[in-house]
């Protein structure tokens, strides 16, 4: 049976992963997760896909406290409290308007010098709305073998690459790709699991440095199509029932296929 291997995080969206031993799902997905994201002076989204290595910030949010870190890779520490809130504004999140405000403090000299240009740092009004489309994601390491199988890579490119919420071990390759519709039940919460996830460029960089190492893409367009213009790799997925999910537990499907 799947049994979930590797959990997920990050309260700034592009920023280093997080991989805590237990995981809160609510109807709006993974508490905790992308809080917090970047945008350009214009209030335009940016991301991996702008600047790879925003994925060497370490960011953590103490939620009890309200306070916010950022661990630069030189070890340089910026922090603050993550409720002094400015500006409101309204972002594109590929087509779907989220709304925020700009947060006030350091934030912005600090990424702006290591990004060199400038950047500024948003809060969501409303926890989830930063998700890409729906509120979880998950993939099996399964299938990340195969690609790595596929893409003659010598050993498994790091499943971080695709930074999905949770990573099954225990599946077929690509065995996700059939559960779409269906209920799955993974420690305290129950899932419904989505449609496949288009993938994008930031899958070609390497999760700890933002540095292309791995031609994802091409592998994923060579052996398994492209389906609607969109490279599909891992699923969505629903929260029906909120709950803790914790590494080690099982993945059951509660629902015939």
């Amino acid at each position: 049976m799947p049994i979930v291997a590797r959990l997920n995080v990050t309260p700034v969206k592009s920023t280093a992963l997080r991989h805590p031993a237990a995981l809160r799902l609510e109807p709006y997905g993974a508490a905790g997760n992308r809080d917090f994201y970047f945008v350009d002076e214009d209030g335009r989204l940016q991301g991996g896909w702008t600047f790879g290595p925003f994925v060497q910030i370490e960011s953590d949010h103490d939620a009890a406290t309200e306070r916010l870190s950022l661990r630069f890779p030189d070890g340089t520490v910026v922090e603050g409290p993550a409720d002094v809130l400015g500006e409101p504004i309204t972002t594109s999140f590929y087509g779907r308007p989220v709304s925020a405000h700009l947060l006030e403090g350091p934030w912005a000299q600090a990424v702006s010098v290591f990004a060199g240009r400038p950047i500024r740092l948003a809060r969501v009004d409303r926890p989830g709305d930063a998700a890409d489309s729906r509120p979880l994601t998950l993939v099996s390491l399964a299938s990340v073998d195969e690609l790595s199988r596929r893409g003659r890579a010598s050993e498994r490119v790091d499943a971080g690459r695709f930074r999905m919420n949770l990573e099954l071990d225990g599946c077929a390759p690509h065995e996700e790709d059939g559960w779409a519709g269906r209920r799955l039940a993974v420690g305290d919460a129950v899932i419904r699991v989505g449609d496949p996830v288009a993938r994008c460029v930031v899958t070609t960089q390497d999760p700890l440095t933002g540095l292309r190492d791995f031609p994802t893409l091409s592998v994923i367009k060579r052996y398994r199509g492209v389906s609607d213009g969109d490279l599909l790799f891992g699923v969505y997925g629903d929260v029906d029932v909120p709950g803790l999910v914790r590494v080690g537990d099982e993945a059951r499907l509660l629902d015939d296929a």
